[in-house]
């Protein structure tokens, strides 16, 4: 079975209302002009918070264009001033929502652990985690990047289910890469999409791992997207700056291969 393919947006904390109404508006519109059936591909819209709801009411149902939120808390529910819940998100309902990214990781101390955590109340809630993974600048050039992701991905994720991993997204990101204009080679990538694919193997089968959509997150754009996305094991890309200029991210989502 062919893998999906995705290409997904997050917008971070970018974007008022008005802004962010348009940038979704434009997106789907292009989407839905441009992007034929045919080609298979998702869209992921994550704005902040603010714009979930809105932004819902603008998604046309059977197009291939889903919403994510950026994050999650890891309870239920409780007293946690200004943040949101799993089940909140469901009751939008949101399709997607991004967790562990490397800016949670780095300024708000989220470990692996807690990460596994939001992860088992998304699913809980039938929302599709987007489980982001990846190593900064010391780690790669120390030669260690391979088995500090893998370890990521173990103590996240070894504890489902099969079932319940083939509703994980993967996004790889080289931290070092993120917001600096550098970008891994295509062969950086499909090394390390490769390695963490062996990695689910490992543990649960090639054909389970075979069916996990691993995505490309690091300064990801039109210009390189082609190259990235040619790659075996790239499937998609999880999208930042680009993502914020509706005629970038059409592009990038049109820069699939026939493979």
């Amino acid at each position: 079975m062919a893998r999906q393919k995705i290409v997904a947006g997050n917008w971070k904390m970018n974007k008022n209302m008005e802004e962010g109404l348009s940038l979704a508006s434009e997106v789907i519109h292009m989407a839905v002009d441009e992007l034929p059936s045919s080609q298979g591909v998702s869209l992921v819209l994550n704005p902040p918070f603010l714009h979930l709801s809105a932004v819902r009411k603008l998604i046309p149902a059977g197009k291939g264009i889903y919403l994510g939120a950026q994050n999650c808390h890891h309870k239920p529910s409780g007293a946690f001033t200004g943040e949101v819940s799993a089940e909140m998100l469901k009751s939008l309902p949101v399709d997607f929502t991004i967790i562990g990214h490397s800016e949670r990781r780095e300024y708000f101390g989220e470990t692996n652990a807690l990460v596994a955590e939001k992860l088992n109340l998304l699913l809980e809630k039938g929302i599709r985690p987007i489980f982001c993974c990846g190593e900064a600048l010391p780690i790669r050039e120390a030669d260690t990047h391979l088995a500090y992701v893998a370890q990521q991905s173990t103590e996240s994720l070894f504890h489902l289910t099969a079932e319940q991993l083939k509703q994980v997204v993967i996004a790889y990101e080289p931290i070092w890469a993120i917001g600096t204009g550098k970008t891994a080679t295509s062969a950086q990538a499909q090394e390390m999409h490769a390695h963490l694919r062996a990695h689910l193997a490992g543990k649960y089968g090639v054909e389970v791992a075979s069916e996990i959509s691993i995505l490309y997150g690091g300064s990801c754009n039109p210009a390189n997207a082609q190259e990235l996305f040619a790659c075996a094991d790239v499937d998609g890309g999880l999208i930042g700056g680009a993502s914020l200029k509706s005629r970038d991210f059409i592009e990038i989502a049109k820069s699939f291969p026939n493979k």
